[in-house]
C-alpha cells in the first residue's frame, strides 16, 4: 500500500480513470469473500458445508457496519502514538466531502475507504478455515466484532496508516502480507490453540466434499486478487500496479506448479486440491512483495511458496493442531515466506528505491521485514488467543459433541446444504414402451429367479 502523503510538486486533482479503476478493485476484492467461502465450503465435509460458507458472509455484514461507525477512523485516522489511529471526520464516515481526495492521491476518501473496507472483511473470513466443523456461530460473530476491533484496525494502521510505527519504520507491505495474511494465520493458530481439535482429528476421515466447489472458489479468488493486489497502488499513473498485476499472475502460477511437483514426488499424484491450494498460496506471498520484485522474482518467491506451504500443511499432524483448511500453512507460511523475501528480492525499482540483499541492498530491508513479521504475528497470535479464551469461559466458543457429530449445519442453521428428498427416479408411464435398460433389468430378474 503506498503511503498517505503526496510526492508530486503540484497538488493532486480528482481522476476519473483512477476514481473508477479503484472502484472496479473494490468490487473484484470483495468478490473474493463469497470466493473464499466457496473455496472453504468445498473442503469441508457435506454436513458443515453451510455453516463454512455463513462463516465467510457473516463478516461481510460486520465488518462493514463497524467500518463505517469507527473502524476506518481507527485505522487510517490520524496517528496517536504510532499505534492507532483517529479522525473525527471519519466516525460514520459523516465529515467527508464527495469530492475531497484521500491526501496526495487522485481518488476522493470515499473510494479509498470502501476499498480498505474490502481488505477489513476478508481478513477475519480467512481464519474461519482453521475452525471448521465446531464453532457456534454467535460466538463466531463476537470474535469477528472483538477481533476487527482489537487486532485488524491497529495492525492496518501500523503497517499502511501515516505514521504507523511500521509504516515508518519502512517495512514493506504492498496489500497485505503483514496486515491480511499473516494477521489471520496467526489468528487461527492462536484460536486452535485454545478450542482444541475436532472429533475423530486424525482418525476419521475428513476429505473435501466437493472439489469443483474447491476450484471454483480458487479462481474466484485469483480473479479478485488482481484488484486486491494491482489497486493497492491507487491507481495507474506511474506503472507499479501494472507490475504488480504481472507479478500476481507470475507468483500464482509458479506456485501452482511447485506445489504439484512436490506433491507428486511426495505422494505421487497431482490433485486438483494442490492446484487450488498452491494457486492461493503463490497469492498470498506475492501480496506483500510483488511491487518491489521483478517478474523473475516473482517465480522465484512463487516457487519457494509452493513447495515450503505444501510442507508446512502436514506440520499440523506433527504437532497435533488441527488447523482444519491450512490457514496456517497457507496464509501465516505464505504470508511470512513473502514478506521476509522482500529483504532478498527488492530490486529498488518498484514501489520504492529499497533494495535486497540479491540487488545489493545488504541486509537492511531484511531486518526491517523480519521486525514487521515479528510484530504482528506475536501481537495477533497472543491477543487472538485471549479474546477465543474469554469468549470460550463465558458464551462458550463450541458446539457439543454431539452437534459436532451430526452435522453444525443442521444444529445452527437448521438447514443442510443438499436436499436429495427429491432426487430418486420416478417410474415410467404404463403406455411406454420398454427401453434397454428395462428390459436387460427384466432379464437379470428372471435369472435371479
Amino acid at each position: 500500500m503506498p503511503p498517505g502523503i503526496t510526492l508530486a510538486a503540484d497538488t493532486p486533482t480528482l481522476s476519473a480513470a483512477n476514481t473508477g479503476f479503484m472502484l472496479i478493485c473494490s468490487a473484484l476484492v470483495m468478490i473474493m469473500t463469497p470466493g473464499l467461502a466457496f473455496f472453504y465450503g468445498g473442503m469441508v465435509r457435506v454436513k458443515s458445508t453451510l455453516n463454512m460458507l455463513m462463516m465467510s458472509f457473516i463478516s461481510l455484514g460486520i465488518v462493514t457496519i463497524l467500518w463505517v461507525l469507527y473502524g476506518f477512523s481507527a485505522a487510517f485516522g490520524t496517528d496517536h502514538g504510532s499505534i492507532i489511529g483517529w479522525d473525527s471526520h471519519y466516525v460514520g464516515l459523516s465529515g467527508i466531502g464527495l469530492t475531497q481526495l484521500w491526501p496526495g492521491y487522485t481518488i476522493p476518501v470515499y473510494v479509498f475507504a470502501v476499498f480498505q473496507l474490502m481488505f477489513a472483511i476478508i481478513t477475519p473470513a480467512l481464519i474461519s478455515g482453521a475452525l471448521a466443523d465446531r464453532v457456534k456461530f454467535s460466538a463466531w460473530a463476537l470474535f469477528i466484532t472483538l477481533w476487527v476491533t482489537i487486532v485488524y484496525f491497529p495492525v492496518a494502521h501500523w503497517v499502511w496508516g501515516t505514521g504507523g510505527w511500521a509504516f515508518d519504520l519502512g517495512v514493506i507491505d504492498f496489500a497485505g502480507g503483514t496486515a491480511v495474511h499473516i494477521n489471520a494465520g496467526a489468528a487461527a493458530l492462536g484460536v486452535i490453540l485454545v478450542i482444541g481439535k475436532r472429533v475423530g482429528f486424525k482418525k476419521d476421515p475428513m476429505r473435501p466434499h466437493s472439489l469443483p466447489l474447491v476450484m471454483l472458489g480458487a479462481a474466484l479468488l485469483w480473479f479478485g486478487w488482481f484488484g486486491f493486489n494491482a489497486g493497492s497502488w491507487l491507481g495507474n499513473d506511474d506503472g507499479v500496479g501494472a507490475l504488480m498485476f504481472v507479478n500476481t499472475q507470475v507468483a500464482t502460477a509458479a506456485a501452482m506448479l511447485a506445489w504439484l511437483l512436490y506433491e507428486k514426488i511426495r505422494h505421487g499424484a497431482f490433485t486438483t486440491l494442490g492446484a487450488a491450494s498452491g494457486a492461493v498460496a503463490g497469492l498470498v506471498a506475492i501480496t506483500p512483495s510483488g511491487g518491489s520484485c521483478s517478474p523473475l522474482g516473482a517465480i522465484a518467491i512463487g516457487a519457494v511458496a509452493g513447495v515450503l506451504c505444501a510442507m508446512a500443511v502436514g506440520l499440523k499432524y506433527k504437532f497435533g493442531y488441527d488447523d482444519s483448511l491450512d490457514v496456517v500453512g497457507v496464509h501465516l507460511v505464505g504470508g511470512v515466506i513473502g514478506s521476509v523475501l522482500i529483504g532478498f528480492f527488492a530490486t529498488g525499482g518498484g514501489q520504492s528505491d529499497a533494495k535486497g540483499l540479491f540487488y545489493g541492498g545488504g541486509l537492511t530491508q531484511l531486518w526491517k521485514q523480519l521486525a514487521g513479521v515479528g510484530a504482528v504475528l506475536a501481537y495477533s497470535l497472543v491477543a487472538s488467543a485471549i479474546l477465543a479464551f474469554l469468549i470460550d469461559r463465558t458464551m462458550g466458543m463450541r458446539v457439543s459433541e454431539d452437534d459436532e457429530v451430526s452435522g453444525i449445519d443442521q444444529v445452527e442453521h437448521a438447514e443442510t446444504a443438499y436436499d436429495f428428498s427429491g432426487a430418486g427416479g420416478g417410474t415410467a408411464p404404463r403406455s411406454a414402451a420398454p427401453g434397454p435398460v428395462q428390459e436387460a433389468a427384466a432379464q437379470t430378474k428372471k435369472v435371479d429367479a
